[in-house]
């Protein structure tokens, strides 16, 4: 998330509009939608059109879906009738029953007690709120009254369910939490039960009062509100902050100056919001509730002002601190969605012998470099095994800046030893890839990109620039891993003369298009433009990488136009070599270890055509390029539609090679025609 990496995207027609949140099936692992109030939508990540997508309409409007782990989804209509969606698909048309009457839902929430599933709805009508508590499956139904409150009305409900009773907490407009208890069991037949509120929490502070817009519970003690800070004699502030319902204390807050939704969402110990124009993923861990960590007394606190309850550093891109102590809360920084489940476990086995790695990064802040060197290497070595990728984090985070402190520092082998033997990712060390840049490390950098999963395209197209800009003397006294390259380019370019392979499908530059179907026999000749590759072994070898990193082309594509035109000439060039030498293999595979795909040679070569075809086309050396590529191009799709011609003889003398009897003798015609 942090990199804006979409990992799928699907889009409804023109005209028409998603009218309530896609959900994910947990146990088909499909994704459920509802547009144009009626139209249901059913796909998986590997569909790409929406409008292929499974389709159903129903007969009443849908208010919203719900997906349980391990009840099933649940869809909530606008009249109050609730559907499990198995039971829905069996027959999308059947009658859905009114329970409500001119009430509006204000909110809804979904659970599962003794392997049912339970839907919990609010409604308004009138300014009077009712509670309905509904279990589809066992055809059960009870409406509730909220007990009316004099001057304020609930703005925002959040649910949890234990012990067989639902606790609904509703945030009022008068700045305070009630809590509702609602018995999924009730005790009395009444048509229209009144349900009590009790006062849980007055969000008021030093004279300060919050404006809530949103809450969640987090424990049994805790809540998180967000809203907006109101001080006397002062600008209003949005912010989000934690509250200790047990103790009635504020436990910790952060301003987000650049505004919110007024939403937050919370989901495995992770908070949701957005912040400006980013969706912003805070990692959080409940400490146990106790009056010295409500008034921030506890002793093994890290240092003087910092909440050991969440570490705000998503919001300010400071440094990384983590700490693994007992009953103390652990946070790291906003996450991609990749690798946010992966690392879930680091962030909640604490165990009482570990030692606290932020204190030990604060301490050797200003330690001498082989002192913090030698502190660090004990450090991985000691480091427990679900928290070793953070610490991994944390220690190269440490390195790059001591590297930005003293210039002069930079080391090198260890941040290559950690980077070939770890499990890194961007994430875990943003500034890494900077500093390499910046030292003109381009070994680092190439093992970066063949291993880290998540690097954003500004750093892709910046390492691409890199490689295309640096001279040809400058690379060959650097150190390179040639793998990839070293099978199909030669490393020596003094001889003036190369053998060429059998053509095996079908095409080669000397002849004319129209004979690509011919096989041409080894034969020496001169290096032509198609042959020779145009860049030296080493400056190939780091091109690959940069072809091997995943990215997004709407997010790349921006940048790549900013790249100069000779280099985008030469790009252009070296994937064109790429592209015939795939071609001269049957299964267009190139040789070599981590050696470039033919989808991701086309997928470049496509993207460097749209960013810069106005270019390619003015520039004589270009257009001279496009005219081979076209020939090269076309060649090829006039061979493919005469294989496509052969296709269903091909695949009956398959067919009776399957049929025949290997123990006998026999010659067979087969007429094409």
């Amino acid at each position: 998330i942090s990199d804006q990496k979409p990992l799928g995207c699907w889009s409804v027609k023109h005209g028409q509009v998603l009218t309530c949140p896609v959900v994910c099936n947990f146990e088909t692992h499909e994704y459920i939608a509802v547009h144009d109030d009626k139209v249901l939508r059913i796909w998986k990540d590997e569909d790409i059109n929406l409008d292929k997508a499974f389709k159903a309409t129903l007969s009443a409007d849908v208010h919203r879906i719900h997906s349980l782990p391990e009840g099933g989804p649940l869809v909530l209509f606008k009249g109050g009738g609730v559907r499990t969606l198995d039971v829905l698909l069996e027959a999308p048309q059947q009658e859905i029953e009114n329970v409500i009457s001119d009430e509006a839902i204000r909110w809804s929430g979904a659970f599962v007690e003794s392997q049912q599933p339970v839907v919990v709805f609010a409604t308004e009508k009138d300014g009077d709120f009712f509670v309905y508590v509904q279990k589809p499956k066992l055809d059960s139904l009870h409406k509730y009254r909220l007990e009316p409150q004099e001057s304020s009305k609930p703005q925002s409900f959040t649910a949890y369910l234990k012990n067989q009773t639902v606790t609904l907490l509703c945030l009022y407009s008068n700045d305070s939490v009630y809590q509702i208890l609602i018995p999924l069991q009730p005790n009395t037949e009444e048509e229209e039960e009144i349900l009590p509120k009790s006062l849980l929490l007055n969000l008021s502070v030093s004279g300060s009062v919050l404006k809530g817009t949103s809450l969640v519970v987090l424990d049994k003690d805790h809540v998180a509100v967000l809203g907006s800070l109101a001080a006397p004699d002062k600008e209003p502030k949005e912010c989000l902050t934690i509250w200790n319902t047990k103790f009635q204390t504020l436990q910790t807050s952060k301003e987000l100056p650049l505004g919110t939704s007024g939403q937050l969402w919370c989901y495995e110990e992770k908070f949701f919001l957005t912040h400006g124009k980013v969706l912003t993923v805070i990692l959080y861990k409940c400490e146990t509730s106790s009056l010295a960590a409500a008034v921030g007394k506890l002793k093994d606190s890290q240092s003087p002002g910092v909440s050991s309850f969440v570490n705000w550093d998503t919001l300010e891109n400071e440094e990384l601190v983590v700490s693994f102590q007992p009953q103390e809360s652990v946070a790291l920084k906003a996450e991609s969605r990749m690798n946010l489940r992966s690392r879930r476990s680091g962030v909640t086995k604490v165990q009482p012998e570990n030692f606290s790695v932020g204190q030990l990064l604060l301490n050797l802040k200003d330690a001498p470099t082989n002192v913090l060197e030698s502190e660090l290497k004990q450090l991985l070595s000691k480091a427990q095994a679900p928290d070793l990728q953070a610490a991994i984090g944390s220690v190269v985070t440490a390195l790059t800046n001591r590297c930005k402190t003293n210039p002069r520092y930079y080391p090198q082998s260890f941040l290559l030893q950690i980077v070939e033997t770890r499990d890194l990712s961007y994430s875990l060390c943003p500034d890494l890839m900077a500093i390499a840049l910046e030292k003109r490390d381009f070994y680092l950098l190439q093992i970066c990109l063949q291993r880290f999963p998540d690097i954003p395209e500004e750093m892709t197209y910046a390492c691409l620039k890199a490689f295309l800009s640096i001279s040809d003397a400058y690379l060959r006294v650097t150190d390179v891993d040639l793998d990839s390259v070293i099978c199909y380019i030669d490393v020596e370019f003094d001889s003036k003369e190369v053998k060429t392979e059998i053509v095996e499908n079908g095409f080669n530059a000397e002849l004319d298009e129209d004979t690509c179907d011919s096989k041409i026999p080894r034969q020496t000749h001169s290096r032509s433009d198609g042959e020779t590759c145009p860049v030296t072994p080493q400056r190939a070898a780091l091109l690959n990488a940069v072809l091997h990193s995943a990215y997004s082309d709407t997010f790349l594509l921006p940048h790549l136009k900013n790249l100069p035109a000779q280099q985008a000439i030469l790009f252009l060039r070296y994937l064109y070599y790429l592209y015939v030498k795939c071609s001269e293999k049957v299964n267009t595979t190139l040789p070599g270890v981590r050696s470039p795909t033919i989808n991701q040679i086309m997928d470049w070569m496509c993207l460097l055509l749209d960013a810069h075809f106005t270019v390619m086309v003015i520039l004589p050396e270009a257009r001279e390029l496009l005219s081979k590529l076209h020939k090269f191009v076309r060649a090829q799709v006039r061979f493919y539609s005469e294989l496509n011609k052969i296709e269903g003889s091909l695949r009956e003398l398959q067919r009776l090679n399957h049929l025949r009897d290997s123990q006998t003798y026999s010659i067979e015609v087969l007429e094409i025609i």
